[in-house]
């Protein structure tokens, strides 16, 4: 199970290293729910990603309005770990809550924007609409 989104960010500030850096990311990706194996289909791929990225999103209900709940996978180490952070900081918003999250600029403030290849990057930013896709499904049901 993945920790809460601030643990993530006070871990990455302990680590100076690139490699330790990665290493976590690595870490989170395999700390993440596992997508069941049906749910790899093209209809939850993400589009825009140079890997594979799988990306499911519910809703449960909690105080009367609904909430995300997100599964994701990936075929790569490194980008399953970028997906386990989206997840992290997504998980259990509501819609107005997720619409108003800058997911790129948590990614600025880790560090990870200049340190991600321009394909990872641009991988980043498909997740991330995606999810805000999904966020303005669960507002406009």
């Amino acid at each position: 199970m993945l920790p809460p989104i601030d643990e993530i960010v006070s871990n990455f500030e302990l680590l100076d290293e690139w490699d330790e850096r990665y290493r976590y990311l690595i870490e989170l990706g395999r700390m993440m729910e596992p997508l069941p194996e049906e749910a790899h289909v093209d209809a939850n791929k993400v589009r825009g990603c140079a890997s594979q990225v799988w990306l499911v999103t519910t809703t449960t209900e909690a105080d009367g309005e609904p909430r995300l709940h997100l599964v994701g996978d990936s075929d790569a180490h490194i980008v399953r770990g970028l997906v386990a952070l989206l997840i992290a900081l997504y998980e259990g918003k509501t819609g107005r809550e997720a619409l108003a999250t800058d997911a790129l600029g948590l990614f600025t403030s880790l560090g990870l924007a200049e340190h991600l290849t321009p394909q990872r990057s641009n991988g980043v930013r498909s997740m991330v609409e995606r999810i805000r896709h999904d966020a303005q499904a669960v507002l406009a049901a």
